[in-house]
């Protein structure tokens, strides 16, 4: 068949696969302008930078036309030219232009566009008033004064993970991009993940920096400051320096954070082996007793968090070990003091993580005991790399150092951890030898890797058949746990990461603007697995001591109280009580009736009523209070009810009138007792 070709500034040009005609005119070596336009998003079309003439058709936006055969495509005539160069004023006109202490400065596209079009004065007032940024999120900043309104942000909540945290409101010259009813970030449900800081053009929505309060304790001369090393943030710091995608600096990295003034630096790697070792363990038990399956991985928090908030009947299936960061921080506070000769009070563990989503995960409840954290800060690989700049150190030509033991030896198991079908993989390194009682001759499984968002593969571990699925992208995840639930598909044990990739897609790294960057960061840690003396978590000797002068045994007591740990319903306003009936009165009987999601289908919206319609009935308004509530976090035994203190699981009409009236006897009862001593 005859290529088909168009005529790009009169050179023919061929196109096949291309989307549109921007991709066709990239090819041919031309960069066309864009802001909304984003290889992992679909066509928008409302910036208008990427306009170009078409010859008997005008002016048009390239990123939503199509290419066809014999078309005559103009890419800067002055028509084009002035188009652009006006939007990007208008754009400018009313932008936060202070760029110089903005943390997007040396990535920021419109700040690119304005010095490639040679903008150098704007003839346009501002007409918009300085707006308050949104610092309620552990995560994430949000300055709607840099905002472009592009819609990055907004369609990679939807279309990567299917939430719609953030949205355009208002209309005409008065919209803006909020959360919902203008609450902060933190008040909606955000899962932290950053995606989209990631894709942001400009400095609207950025990660949240901890670099001051980390400064502060590397300066205090009471405290011992360690940090840890995330794998991708090994493969990916380069790009911030002028190097190559995936490029394995953990040499440099460790340098550079000794330069700084870190006493000790680790590798989170070696808690990535340890997780390899709890999970198989738990996985291996759940398997055999055919109990809570699929198994869920746990190592992601924005996954978490996703599952809390919208599959709370999945969280039993939740694996129960924290993840690396937190395994790492809880054995560090329970080591390094005696080691180091220090307080535990004076011990401060700082992570460098390729996720936003870690710093919420830092703070948790779950992972402190309300004065001691198990990680004190998070910093992203972008503020590694700022902290470095800051300092004045040239990165790229120091001489690499090895991190030091026992917490900075680990295997290539902990190392491809970053990447999507990691962490499968490296639990079948372990529960292969561990089920099969056989050496590996092999170590790498090729069945977990791949770049889909969503794949399966079958493993055959002692004749057992082993089905697993490897997910990354919230939407895919909803889209996985949706076929489960209709029965349309069945597995033994999941692996979930929030970000496209896993957590070398994280919005901590680098700004990237296409796909071609994360497969050579994936390919980075494939590397760097073969390049490692050990492949396999069991073999790491450090792990092995550990367990043997601490821990004992995978899933011991002492590894529970430290590695392991449980998550709750988060449900939207699931704490938020609906009075029905005369108010609530602290005197009144309290009847609850859970009308979150899985109870509501099971009809307790017709039992509410009919408690209600008792209580009318009967005269009791004054000693009964009747409210709706959301969700008990019991959603496997719905329809759920609170009578006083006493949960009736499976409610029925019925079964509440049991208990109301033995309350209300006892109640009476109690009353006339306290009259006769009186």
């Amino acid at each position: 068949m005859k290529q088909k070709t168009l005529k790009i500034n009169g050179k023919e040009v061929e196109f096949g696969g291309e989307r549109n005609l921007l991709e066709v005119i990239r090819k041919a070596n031309i960069e066309i302008p864009t802001f909304c336009y984003h290889s992992e998003l679909s066509t928008y079309g409302a910036c208008r930078m990427c306009v170009v003439d078409i010859s008997g058709r005008g002016i048009l936006t390239s990123c939503t036309t199509k290419p066809e055969d014999g078309l005559e495509v103009r890419t800067h005539t002055k028509e084009v030219r002035n188009i652009r160069r006006v939007a990007l004023e208008l754009l400018l006109a009313n932008h936060d232009r202070s760029c110089t202490s903005c943390v997007k400065s040396v990535s920021c596209k419109l700040q690119k566009l304005a010095n490639d079009l040679g903008i150098e004065e704007i003839r346009f007032k501002s007409t918009d008033t300085k707006q308050q940024l949104d610092l309620s999120s552990d995560a994430l900043v949000r300055d709607p004064n840099k905002c472009i309104l592009c819609g990055d942000c907004v369609r990679a909540c939807y279309e990567i993970q299917d939430i719609g945290a953030i949205d355009f409101v208002h209309r005409g010259s008065r919209v803006t991009v909020l959360p919902a009813f203008g609450k902060g970030l933190a008040d909606v449900e955000c899962v932290d993940c950053g995606q989209c800081a990631r894709v942001c053009p400009t400095g609207a929505i950025t990660p949240r920096y901890n670099i001051n309060e980390v400064w502060n304790e590397i300066d205090n001369p009471n405290k011992t400051v360690v940090v840890q090393i995330a794998p991708a943030v090994r493969v990916a710091i380069g790009e911030l320096f002028g190097m190559k995608p995936g490029t394995l600096l953990i040499g440099q990295i460790v340098s550079a954070l000794k330069m700084l003034g870190f006493d000790k630096v680790f590798d989170t790697s070696f808690g990535a082996d340890l997780t390899v070792v709890e999970e198989a363990r738990e996985f291996i038990q759940r398997k055999t007793e055919n109990n809570n399956l699929p198994l869920l991985t746990s190592c992601c928090p924005g996954w978490v968090k996703f599952a809390e908030q919208y599959y709370p009947e999945y969280l039993p299936n939740l694996s129960t070990c924290k993840s690396p960061q937190q395994m790492f921080g809880a054995v560090a506070k329970e080591i390094l003091p005696e080691k180091l000769g220090i307080k535990r009070e004076d011990l401060v563990v700082v992570s460098i993580m390729p996720c936003t989503a870690k710093k919420v995960e830092a703070n948790r409840n779950e992972f402190s005991n309300g004065k001691e954290k198990e990680v004190d800060f998070v910093l992203t690989t972008q503020e590694l790399a700022a902290m470095i700049k800051h300092t004045g150190i040239k990165f790229e030509s120091l001489t690499p150092e090895s991190p030091d033991l026992p917490m900075g030896f680990k295997t290539g198991a902990g190392v491809i951890f970053g990447n999507s079908g990691g962490v499968s993989e490296a639990v079948l390194r372990y529960a292969y030898e561990k089920i099969n009682g056989v050496k590996l001759s092999n170590f790498e499984f090729s069945e977990v890797r791949g770049d889909e968002a969503i794949r399966k593969a079958e493993v055959y571990l002692n004749g057992t058949t082993v089905k697993m699925a490897i997910v990354s992208g919230l939407k895919n995840t909803r889209t996985l746990l949706d076929k489960i639930n209709k029965g349309e598909a069945q597995y033994d044990i999941i692996e979930v990461m929030a970000c496209p990739g896993g957590c070398i897609g994280g919005a901590g790294q680098p700004y990237i603007l296409d796909d071609s960057t994360k497969k050579e960061r994936t390919r980075g840690l494939y590397d760097c697995d073969k390049t490692l003396q050990l492949h396999k978590s069991q073999d790491n000797p450090y792990i092995q001591d550990l367990y043997k002068n601490l821990l004992i045994e995978p899933g011991s007591h002492k590894a529970h109280k430290l590695l392991h740990t449980t998550y709750k319903n988060r449900k939207r306003i699931m704490e938020t009580k609906l009075s029905v009936i005369d108010g609530a009165d602290s005197q009144k009987l309290e009847v609850k009736v859970c009308v979150g999601t899985n109870c509501y289908v099971k009809k307790s919206q017709k039992l509410i009523a009919q408690m209600i319609g008792y209580v009318e009935n009967k005269g009791l308004g004054s000693a009964v209070d009747v409210s709706a509530t959301f969700c008990m976090e019991k959603c496997g035994v719905g329809p759920n009810v609170m009578i006083g203190d006493e949960h009736i699981p499976q409610c029925s009409f019925e079964k509440a009138l049991n208990v109301l009236e033995k309350k209300l006897a006892e109640e009476i009862y109690s009353v006339k007792e306290t009259e006769e001593i009186n």
